[in-house]
């Protein structure tokens, strides 16, 4: 299929769907600041991130989060309701660990630090959102975005991300999102920005 065919429409992603998502997460962050941070190897980078998202994907969220795709795009959302359940299991945790060898130390202290500051009150949260960069400009991000919040505006919820990636905030913050704080990972580790949206009436969704 061509570059140019490309729809951006959303479309629940499924088990089916693993050979597409891993992938396309790996490209989508490539030159994510927290994951060459975890994954600082650039030739292995892409197989690292495509193991690790493919797992995190099929035995973690698929199961306990609104998972939608495009045909370049991924985006992973937590509602409320199913926040305790969307973490990983013991299984999960050991292949996670064996996927990111030496760095599983400082990815479990950057998981932790981030678990401390999520917020109390009931949000939907973007677990993940990524395009893959040969289809940027395309719309592909922000049509998953739009679909996720309508679905938290829908349901009168704010919405919850942490971004490390400097570049991405005015993305962020045109769809609504304003920075609530700034988390640096511990061990030398990269900024994360935490950002809230206030749910809006369904009519007002950018």
């Amino acid at each position: 299929m061509g570059r140019m065919s490309m729809t951006n429409t959303p479309k629940t992603a499924t088990l089916d769907d693993a050979r597409l998502v891993g992938p396309t997460l790996a490209r989508a962050f490539g030159d994510d600041p927290m994951m060459r941070w975890f994954f600082p190897d650039d030739a292995s980078r892409e197989a690292g991130l495509d193991r690790y998202f493919t797992t995190i994907f099929t035995r973690q969220y698929v199961h306990h989060a609104v998972c939608e795709r495009t045909e370049a795009a991924a985006a992973f959302w937590v509602p409320p309701q199913a926040q305790a359940k969307a973490v990983p299991d013991a299984e999960t945790i050991a292949e996670l660990q064996s996927i990111l060898g030496d760095r599983a130390p400082l990815f479990g202290e950057a998981v932790e630090m981030a678990s401390q500051h999520t917020p109390q009150e009931p949000h939907w949260f973007l677990a993940l959102i990524g395009a893959d960069p040969a289809a940027q400009g395309q719309g592909h991000g922000a049509a998953l975005l739009r679909s996720g919040l309508a679905q938290a505006d829908a349901a009168g919820m704010p919405a919850y991300l942490e971004s490390s990636k400097p570049s991405n905030l005015p993305f962020y913050e045109h769809f609504g999102f304003t920075v609530r704080g700034e988390l640096h990972l511990p061990g030398g580790g990269p900024t994360l920005w935490a950002m809230w949206r206030e749910p809006r009436a369904t009519a007002e969704t950018v």
